[in-house]
């Protein structure tokens, strides 16, 4: 986004809107509403919606940057009017809504409104499913009424099969918290997505519906969402008995999640007397840079570790790799080395350090040898 080309008011609402979201929105183009001056005024938003994203067209005029920005929807949400027009019910000019009194030197208005109307669509959503002529997705809707945070999305159309889709919050717990020192700028959640398809008779309750576990690419590095395996979604189940079964077992994968980090913290400080520093490590992405010097003059080895989730399951695997220093880098081997370790699970911390250090050892055998067969 050049800042030259963007009038300042609408830059400074644009630009605090991406730093201060709540939500991880995004800005997927943007283009002028003239032919003649160039600005950019105009621009699609990404907003996350229901474990999606939903594109709302933002039209601002750079030649009258006071007014207030008009909100295109999707086409498949005509019927989608949050506030509504004057003779309807409800005013324009009502204080209850974003625009009433916009001022467009106010950075965080064009935030604000986003925000306001993303609630107001969820509440659309809501209804729209509410309205669903299905006995089992009524039934279903009925079941989680209380739950809080749940979305909810009917798709529709004459290309597109007729769904209901749910994005269920699972764990009442503050993942971001949990992981001291994490860099999460955002709050860190994990997901059920819960499909049914939309039929016009009572569906049998044995059918289960289509589920899938996500969570944010950040949490992904501390624990494996492809990895879980869901629970079985039994006959006559219903997703209030299904969901305290879930959670319950993802609980218990987090907490060791968690749990391994400081395992994993300790590993990596134990490697610093054996290997020298620099050692640069990101416990929370599961990566460890070690930079090994003194084995030879003007020679430096480089290993990148990859430590599993848990470190006290599965195998710890990495690089290692050699480069001369004569004023420019260039590998003195052909390819990296790969090292994997046996189950992490069966030795110690000091008994993983020792076999890293034995293979450390025999890759620097491997490159004397190997300079000795170039001369």
């Amino acid at each position: 986004m050049a800042i030259d080309t963007v009038p300042p008011l609408i830059y400074a609402q644009l630009n605090y809107l991406l730093t201060h979201s709540p939500l991880p929105i995004k800005v997927e183009h943007m283009w002028s509403g003239s032919k003649n001056n160039g600005l950019l005024d105009r621009f699609t938003l990404l907003i996350p919606f229901c474990l999606d994203y939903i594109k709302w067209d933002v039209i601002y005029n750079a030649l009258y940057p006071l007014m207030a920005p008009d909100i295109i929807f999707g086409p498949e949400d005509e019927s989608f009017r949050p506030f509504p027009v004057s003779g309807e019910e409800g005013d324009l000019k009502s204080p209850k809504n974003s625009l009433s009194d916009w001022n467009c030197k106010d950075p965080t208005r064009l935030l604000s409104l986003i925000l306001e109307l993303r609630d107001l669509y969820m509440t659309y959503q809501r209804k729209r499913v509410g309205d669903v002529d299905d006995e089992r997705v009524k039934f279903e809707l009925s079941t989680i009424f209380p739950r809080e945070g749940i979305e909810m999305y009917m798709t529709s159309g004459v290309e597109k099969t007729e769904e209901v889709r749910f994005a269920v919050p699972l764990l009442d717990m503050d993942i971001n918290k949990m992981v001291t020192g994490c860099p999460w700028r955002h709050q860190q959640k994990i997901f059920l997505q819960v499909i049914f398809p939309v039929g016009r008779k009572y569906m049998s309750a044995s059918a289960a519906p289509r589920l899938k576990l996500v969570s944010s690419p950040e949490l992904k590095a501390l624990f494996s969402i492809e990895d879980f395996r869901l629970p079985a979604w039994l006959d006559g189940m219903c997703m209030a008995e299904y969901l305290p079964i879930l959670e319950e077992m993802l609980q218990t994968q987090i907490v060791d999640g968690v749990a391994s980090i400081d395992v994993r913290r300790k590993f990596i400080a134990a490697l610093a007397p054996l290997f020298g520093r620099p050692v640069e490590a990101d416990p929370v992405r599961i990566l460890v840079y070690s930079l090994l010097h003194g084995w030879i003059k003007q020679k430096a080895d480089l290993s990148l570790l990859c430590l599993p989730g848990l470190l006290q399951k599965g195998n710890i695997s990495g690089f290692l790799w050699s480069v001369y220093v004569f004023g420019t880098f260039f590998p003195s081997t052909p390819v990296p080395k790969a090292i994997s370790s046996p189950d992490a699970s069966k030795f110690s911390g000091l008994q993983l350090c020792d076999y890293l250090v034995e293979e450390c050892l025999n890759f620097k055998k491997y490159c004397n040898e190997s300079q000795i067969q170039l001369r």
